[in-house]
């Protein structure tokens, strides 16, 4: 990661990108840079378990430094559970339930870690700063 590119204030902080892939770290950061997304899921044991308030880097597919974003909320519900309005701020697709469901169903698959009654965190943020 090319620290240069981050504002010094910022460089202590934790980093990921988005997605499982270049091509899907990329398309995902470009929504949250443009605004549409603001909000992610990830498995109940997902390392990088994020707290309201705290910030991170996100890293677009090279793993260069695209953003900062801060959490806004946490929560743990059932794959099953997730609603209509948080399917929307996830921002992809259509931004439907049915694409969510959709699009998870295959990344989580991918990931062999897919259950219909699967625990998520289930994060909002709020971009802060892009450069």
């Amino acid at each position: 990661m090319n620290l240069s590119a981050v504002p010094e204030q910022y460089r202590g902080l934790r980093s990921f990108a988005f997605g499982d892939g270049p091509a899907l770290a990329d398309e995902l950061l470009d929504l949250v840079i443009r605004g549409v997304k603001t909000a992610t899921c990830s498995t109940e044991d997902e390392p990088n378990t994020s707290t309201p308030g705290e910030r991170w880097i996100v890293l677009d597919g090279r793993g260069e430094p695209r953003c900062i974003i801060e959490t806004t909320e946490v929560s743990y519900r059932r794959f099953g559970d997730v609603d209509a309005a948080f399917a929307f701020d996830e921002g992809e697709g259509d931004r439907s339930l049915d694409y969510w469901r959709s699009a998870h169903r295959n990344y989580f698959g991918r990931q062999g870690k897919f259950r219909e009654d699967m625990m998520l965190m289930c994060e909002r943020f709020r971009l802060i700063e892009a450069f």
